[in-house]
């Protein structure tokens, strides 16, 4: 026994059908999109650039021009190679300096002793310091004031308490101290120190 389908019938099965298909093809699309944009951690020390993410009321293009007409530019910034890090470095750590370059602790050093900096690692304009977590020991860090560039080693990659001040105090040996926040753990800091190759 055949059952009749009425034309209003298939148009609707139809119409569905193409609804269907539309939102699988855009699906599939977006998750191509994403994933093509997702770095992975096999590619790390392979690429030539850091990629940074412009958010909220600065766009890429304002941004650009803040490190262009930044007179520090060239003459204060710090380089990481594993992790494409390259950052102008600016006195202070207020929300302000770090939303458009590496701050300064302006306690610290500029050359000699203990050089200690901060940036964000996630959810502000820029997040210099968001691979952080990805350095070992042994990786190398080149920092620059002016004239005077040092070149450093990773000695340690470690978790702080929010409270701990001892990795900002001055040392003897020329070392440099970076420190950023910890993913969902407001009480407590990451902090990697390197000492001076000589």
């Amino acid at each position: 026994m055949y059952k009749i389908y009425t034309t209003k019938y298939i148009n609707i099965i139809s119409f569905l059908c193409s609804i269907i298909i539309f939102a699988l093809v855009y699906i599939i699309g977006k998750q191509v999109m994403v994933f093509d944009y997702i770095p992975s951690i096999l590619d790390v020390g392979k690429q030539d650039i850091i990629n940074v993410e412009f958010t909220n009321n600065v766009n890429q293009n304002q941004a650009q021009n803040v490190v262009t007409n930044n007179e520090t530019q060239s003459q204060w910034f710090l380089e990481i190679p594993r992790i494409f890090l390259e950052a102008n470095i600016s006195e202070g750590t207020t929300k302000e300096v770090m939303d458009v370059d590496i701050g300064h602790f302006e306690e610290s050093s500029k050359t000699t002793g203990n050089v200690c900096l901060a940036a964000h690692n996630r959810g502000y304009p820029v997040n210099y310091f968001e691979n952080l977590k990805m350095l070992r020991e042994g990786d190398i860090i080149h920092y620059t004031y002016h004239e005077f560039t040092k070149e450093y080693v990773i000695t340690e990659n470690t978790i702080i308490q929010d409270t701990d001040w001892t990795y900002l105090e001055q040392t003897e040996d020329n070392v440099i101290t970076l420190i950023t926040c910890v993913e969902n753990e407001p009480e407590y800091r990451r902090c990697v120190r390197a000492i001076e190759k000589l």
